[in-house]
């Protein structure tokens, strides 16, 4: 789903650890364990332990844990069998797996580069 190219992975959160604030990376983030917070990033993996509470801004993402939230993603979304979202999904593709569990709405749109781009220059200020 990444591509051709290998992303850069810049966070994980264990599966047995638990964070509570915000993440802004330019590169790909992980989450086993569980995390309180909003997240905007290139890449996003939330493993089959992983929670997330909060909303995430994105490229693209896998999901094959739990997330509570909306998330906005430029390009795409993927929604494994094990994967469950509670909240709006605002996305240019959305794939979701048999036996995925999804409770909110989904808004397919043209790539959001312009809305990811803001969220890379906020980046940029850290």
């Amino acid at each position: 789903m990444f591509g051709k190219k290998e992303p850069d992975m810049e966070v994980i959160i264990g599966q047995k650890s638990g964070v509570r604030g915000e993440i802004s990376s330019k590169g790909t983030v992980r989450i086993d364990g569980t995390f309180e917070g909003n997240i905007v990033s290139e890449n996003f993996i939330i493993g089959e332990s992983g929670s997330v509470t909060g909303d995430v801004t994105v490229k693209t993402c896998i999901i094959g844990g739990r997330i509570t939230g909306n998330i906005k993603a430029a390009e795409c979304v993927e929604i494994r069998h094990s994967g469950e979202i509670c909240g709006d999904i605002y996305a240019a593709r959305i794939i979701i797996a048999e036996g995925a569990k999804f409770d909110g709405h989904s808004y397919m749109q043209r790539p959001r580069e312009i809305e990811y781009q803001e969220q890379q220059v906020a980046l940029e200020q850290l």
